[in-house]
Formats: C-alpha cells, structure tokens, sequence
C-alpha cells in the first residue's frame, strides 16, 4: 500500500482561531506601539502540571515537578494585555499567556499558586502551574490583571455623557445696579416698631431718647439706701 503523507499541522490562523502571542510578538517590531508594564513580579515558579484528582480545582500541593524559574510581567500593549514568563539572565521570552477568558486560573488550597494558559507563535497551547514565594506578590499579580480587565471594561462600554445646556452668566453687567430695601433693622426707622414696643411692655422709651427694660414682678426688690 502506498503510504500515505501526514497531514498538515493546523495553525491557529489556519483554524480561524485569535492568536495573540503571535500578535504580541508581531507587535514588538512597531516601535510606535505603547506598552504598559502593570506587574513585575522577580521571583516565580513554574511547574508541570500533573493529572487533576478531583473536578473541584487544581491543588498546588498536588505540583513537584518544578521546570523553570524566573520574571513573571503582566504587560498591556496596543489591545493586547499577556502575562510573560522571562528569563532573568538574559530577558529572553519563556511562555506568554494571552488574557482572556479561562486564561488565568487560581488553585483551591492556596492564594500564591495559579494555572495560566500559554499560547506559542502558531496557536498551540498547554497549561502550566505557577507559584510565588510570597502572598504579597500573588496580590500584586491578580491586582494588576483586574484593574487592566475594568480598564478595558469602561474603555468599551463609556457611560453616555449627559448634555448640559449653557452655563448661566449671573454677573453684574456694566451699568447695571442692585436696590436693595431694608426695613425696620434693630427697632430704627419707623414709629410702629417704639409703638408697639411700648404696648407690649417689653420696654420703655426714656427721657434721653433710648430704650431700657421695663421692670419685672419678679425682679429682686431694690433696696432703699440709709
């Protein structure tokens, strides 16, 4: 029987399938591109993942097969927003994990071991374990991975912006001028307010023109002098 050809390893774009590492990696030779560093985390463990026991979630205290260890980054340039995994001798790239959705994933029995989903330049891609010293700095790597998802959350979806209408100008033109009326301050400038004053008992006018209380029943008697 004639033997027949292998077929064609699939591509992702042969498949139709985004393939963001390639576009990460296409994107470095623009210089014109900007790229935010949000988390740069010195010290990460990468393991090999063995077979999940149960359905409820990765355990890291299930991981001993330690592969690599170096600089983890969460790093947002153009539309993209990855996790790269870099040598710390000479910067080269190990892995890259395009975020999306089932990208990152956290272990059940500790905050300081994740499951990230990495991609190669023609789409293929495997799960690995990742592992901090400290919990510290698994904060820091979630912290950053969601302020770029609420980022790009409210970049997409922009609260509508109300229309306001002009502003008001409520300063005094030239020429123009405030009157002012102002009546009966402090019982002056009227004969209603002695008359009613004077009725009311409240107090009496005096021979020097002033005013001064009139005498209560239950005032203290004065005294007669000698």
């Amino acid at each position: 029987m004639p033997k027949t050809k292998p077929a064609k390893e699939m591509t992702a774009e042969d498949a139709g399938v985004p393939n963001e590492t390639a576009a990460y990696m296409e994107s470095l030779k623009d210089t014109e591109v900007i790229e935010q560093v949000r988390c740069v985390i010195k010290d990460a463990h990468v393991f090999k993942l063995p077979t999940r026991q149960t359905a409820g979630g990765w355990r890291g205290a299930d991981w001993t097969e330690e592969v690599w260890q170096g600089t983890v980054k969460v790093v947002e340039r153009g539309d993209l927003t990855v996790v790269l995994l870099v040598d710390r001798a000479n910067g080269s790239i190990f892995a890259v994990c395009p975020i999306k959705d089932g990208a990152v994933d956290r272990c059940v029995d500790s905050s300081r071991y994740f499951v990230l989903r990495i991609e190669n330049a023609n789409g293929r891609h495997m799960f690995i374990g990742m592992a901090f010293n400290e919990r510290n700095d698994a904060f820091d790597f979630n912290t950053s991975l969601e302020d770029s998802r609420r980022e790009r959350e409210a970049a997409q979806n922009p609260e509508p912006v109300i229309p306001q209408g002009p502003a008001k100008d409520y300063s005094i033109k030239e020429g123009e001028k405030i009157r002012v009326n102002i009546k009966n301050i402090g019982g002056l400038g009227g004969g209603e307010t002695e008359k009613r004053k004077s009725k009311g008992g409240g107090s009496v006018k005096s021979k020097s023109g002033g005013f001064m209380l009139k005498a209560s029943s239950k005032d203290t008697p004065r005294r007669m002098s000698g």
